[in-house]
């Protein structure tokens, strides 16, 4: 059945001419502004946080973005899509939203993907590795879902729904703590006449991190004195904020390791320093850098 055309410029807030730096930026504003955390209306907040990261998943990925635009300018938010015949080297019988095995088809709900993300991006027929086929009968089903940083750290369990031949199911889908993008889930006996459905992890961006493994990454801007003299600075962590020293005369691109505060125990939260300056100066803040370079004994191309 037709899905709905989802503008992701829109979403993001950027013409389609937009470089990645811009995107970048445009989703880390959104994401902090809807964070389900922050926001006071938590249900319309991870509504709206999905759409944004969805939107970002597909203009952040090179790939994506190209086999995106190919659709062209001319679709309406909202109006009626079904992907083009042989769209992305795709049949168009496998551009259905959800798994197929066999010849059925699964669709899934609240996996954090809307059903024209599926549509062009989703697991379409792939069979889950290892797929038995007893007797030519029972085949796994594997589909995508969308897990939060905070879910993934914190664990927890997802209401997940599968229509499969006019039958709707519910599961409860228990999310480990610590789990990393790309592993899955395994919802045994779940899938087509016995087998088993396996639910692929995609971690959502954050605003605030990013992911390798099980470290996450936070950049952390310093202006030019903080980092020259040393400052204690509160930042984000997946557990609330945390005071960290910058040692004086620490450069850009120089990282402090917080030991144990990653996606698990056995991964740390790096943080990566950028020095940032100040692109208006005043006057008198102009005569302060003068002083400062006249007196200075550092001559870094010496």
């Amino acid at each position: 059945m037709p899905a709905q055309f989802k503008d992701y410029y829109a979403t993001l807030g950027v013409p389609r001419t937009a470089p990645d730096g811009e995107i970048k930026k445009a989703f880390r504003k959104l994401a902090r502004e809807h964070h389900p955390d922050v926001a006071k209306d938590k249900k319309k907040s991870e509504e709206k946080f999905k759409e944004i990261n969805e939107a970002y998943e597909v203009l952040s990925d090179t790939a994506n973005r190209r086999k995106y635009d190919e659709l062209g300018a001319n679709w309406k938010s909202g109006a009626e899509f079904r992907a083009p015949p042989g769209f992305g080297g795709f049949s168009n019988a496998q551009n259905h939203r959800g798994a197929r095995a066999g010849n059925h088809e699964f669709e899934f709900g609240n996996t954090g993907f809307s059903s024209f993300f599926e549509q062009l991006f989703g697991a379409r027929g792939r069979g889950a590795p290892g797929a038995p086929d007893l007797s030519g009968h029972a085949k796994n089903v594997e589909g995508d879902i969308l897990v939060t940083l905070e879910e993934a750290f914190h664990g927890g369990v997802r209401a997940i729904t599968v229509q499969h031949e006019g039958r709707t199911e519910s599961h409860q889908v228990k999310i480990p703590p610590g789990i990393q993008d790309g592993q899955k889930l395994r919802v045994s006996g779940r899938g087509q006449n016995g087998g088993d459905l396996f639910l692929n992890i995609r971690l959502a961006s954050h605003p605030d991190f990013e992911v390798e493994g099980a470290n996450i990454t936070h950049e952390l801007e310093l202006a030019p004195w903080e980092a020259a003299l040393g400052a204690e600075i509160s930042i984000p962590s997946l557990t609330g904020r945390v005071n960290i020293k910058i040692p004086p005369g620490s450069g850009g691109g120089t990282k402090l390791r917080l030991r144990g505060r990653g996606l698990s125990s056995r991964g740390d939260l790096m943080v990566e320093i950028k020095i940032v300056f100040p692109t208006e100066l005043s006057d008198e803040e102009k005569q302060l850098w003068s002083q400062l370079a006249a007196q200075s004994n550092f001559h870094p191309r010496e």
